[in-house]
């Protein structure tokens, strides 16, 4: 069946190198659409179960991606002259709930996984066992001596369980509360991420961190937070990773309120509280929590999938273009009775812009730099393949020009902008604005930058190593739509996350508009084949978190 539908895609697609689209200008676009449509047709059908790594899905998918790259000329990426390199995974599932509760004296509170918690293991063996663990309300748990702020003060977390509040402290604030802006406003910092409150939670030693989900602050409902519960992956990789905590997760917003109750607390006064500089860590008297878990664990080797047209001049320097080919796998019926949840737009719809961008640039005369696509694995499990990448990279990252990832375009048409994610961070900021304006086009902030976009996309692995990164994220906002303008941009933003985003509902549309994707894609080709034709190397900002990492390798790059 596969092989019918590579055949018949393969078909159309030669079919359709007839069919344009039309940008804002009027002049015929280089990107087509149904290109596009076809390609996520395909990667979005049931015959790839939903793209899962280490599944039959993943098979079909890396199968599919190697011959689609082949097909557009591409040179294999990996090494030793491989289409692929190889993301070692260990995988862990919660097969059974024996024990799982708070205490407080004499009362127990049951905690249902799912309903009440979303709660997993990167640490992943048979069994694990918690007992009577203390639990300690964290605040946002945010160590930053730059921003003079720290939640913990002298709390030993060891053994203990840390429980955080999402998002940063100054989210949400009045403008003329004392801490607003301290972190950025509006805008996510990673101090607001929950991979951060893990990693300094494993830090400083706590058996467990949990984050208390609030929709608003997440940036997503609980139905996302809680849409794998029990389920982990961790990289088994080359590189050095990071201790973990042996759980993790999401604790429902009721629940937590429970907890706090219980304790003699309120979670509306402690929120307040940790808004402040002077909070510490506070133990919630004897709150003791308890968990006893049976695990399934399975190694599954994953691939990354990458291709690559190497340069005439200077070959050793790279520009990366990325998506993620990876979504949910199969899942419980919906109300359909469908089980794949396809990721048709996140990110098949990426990968079929960045298969666009290839086809352009081998069209085209070549390149002084080096171009490498890459399509990750493991992205929904939490940037896994990228990560992998990052800590064992194929292209030396001192001289990776830039890594431009699309993880989800718009499919409502054209927009007369691009939203650009996060603001302050290189010099890419300035190139995404003027080739925008020759598209006819304005760059206007993200719309929701308290959902940390910038922290939750795979170019995040790179750009925290200090790689300059852009990224194009259909949900950052709401874009300036031709037809109906923000107002329509934002609906369209509203209606892909409450009922779309990673469910049974991300599915190919005939419908689809794409001529705004199609922007934002053509947006990303010409920056390639700008920075693949220069020997400019763009600088990361003051603002960027990362600068100082890039600063470090400065002598590996050639500046004229």
């Amino acid at each position: 069946m596969l092989r019918t539908l590579l055949v018949s895609v393969s078909a159309g697609l030669v079919l359709a190198a007839c069919a344009h689209t039309l940008p804002l200008g009027g002049d015929v676009s280089p990107i087509n659409t149904a290109n596009m449509s076809e390609t996520v047709k395909v990667l979005a059908s049931d015959e790839f179960m939903g793209r899962a790594p280490g599944t039959e899905g993943e098979t079909k998918t890396v199968d599919y991606l190697i011959k689609r790259f082949a097909a557009l000329g591409l040179e294999p990426g990996g090494r030793d002259g491989k289409w692929t390199d190889p993301v070692t995974l260990k995988h862990s599932v919660v097969t059974e709930v024996r024990t799982l509760n708070v205490r407080y004296g004499d009362l127990t509170i049951p905690i249902e996984q799912g309903r009440d918690i979303e709660i997993s293991s990167a640490n992943p063996r048979p069994t694990i066992a918690v007992k009577n663990a203390p639990v300690v309300f964290v605040g946002f748990g945010v160590t930053a001596p730059e921003r003079e702020w720290d939640d913990f003060g002298d709390m030993d977390l060891t053994g203990k369980v840390a429980l955080f509040l999402v998002n940063d402290p100054d989210f949400g604030v009045a403008e003329d509360d004392p801490v607003s802006g301290v972190f950025g406003g509006r805008r996510m910092t990673y101090y607001g991420r929950w991979a951060y409150k893990f990693e300094e939670a494993a830090r400083r030693g706590a058996v467990a961190a949990l984050v208390i989900h609030e929709t608003k602050a997440a940036g997503y409902g609980w139905n996302v937070a809680s849409s794998s519960p029990g389920e982990n992956y961790a990289v088994a990789g080359k590189g050095a990773k990071a201790a973990s905590v042996d759980l993790q997760g999401w604790l429902h917003e009721d629940m937590a309120k429970q907890w706090l109750a219980q304790a003699g607390y309120d979670l509306d006064v402690l929120r307040t509280a940790a808004r402040q500089r002077d909070f510490k860590a506070i133990q919630l008297g004897d709150l003791r929590f308890n968990a006893d878990l049976a695990l399934s664990v399975e190694t599954a080797e994953s691939q990354n999938v990458l291709g690559k047209i190497t340069g005439k001049a200077r070959p050793n320097e790279t520009v990366m273009l990325s998506g993620h080919w990876d979504a949910y796998g199969i899942g419980a019926p919906d109300a359909q009775g469908r089980v794949v949840r396809p990721g048709a737009n996140d990110d098949a719809l990426g990968l079929a812009g960045i298969m666009e961008i290839a086809r352009n640039l081998k069209a085209g005369p070549l390149l002084d730099r080096t171009v490498v696509f890459a399509a990750w694995t493991g992205e929904e499990s939490g940037l896994l393949g990228s990560e992998a990448y990052a800590q064992d990279p194929i292209y030396p990252l001192e001289t990776t020009v830039a890594n431009l990832t699309l993880d989800i375009l718009q499919t409502a048409g054209p927009a007369r902008d691009v939203i650009q994610v996060g603001e302050g961070q290189s010099d890419l900021e300035e190139l995404m604005a003027e080739t925008a304006a020759g598209q006819g086009r304005t760059v206007s902030p993200e719309g929701l930058p308290e959902n940390g976009l910038f922290y939750r996309a795979d170019h995040f692995s790179l750009a925290r190593r200090g790689v300059p990164v852009l990224l194009i994220m259909g949900i950052a906002g709401g874009p300036d739509l031709v037809d109906g303008g923000r107002e329509a941009g934002n609906a369209w933003v509203k209606g892909y996350t409450d009922n779309r985003y990673h469910n049974q509902y991300d599915a190919w549309d005939p419908e689809w508009d794409l001529r705004g994707a199609a922007q934002d894609v053509e947006l990303f080709l010409d920056m390639t084949r700008d920075l693949a034709n220069s020997q400019i190397w763009p600088d990361l900002k003051e603002t960027s978190e990362f600068k100082a990492l890039r600063d470090a390798s400065a002598t590996a790059r050639i500046v004229d």
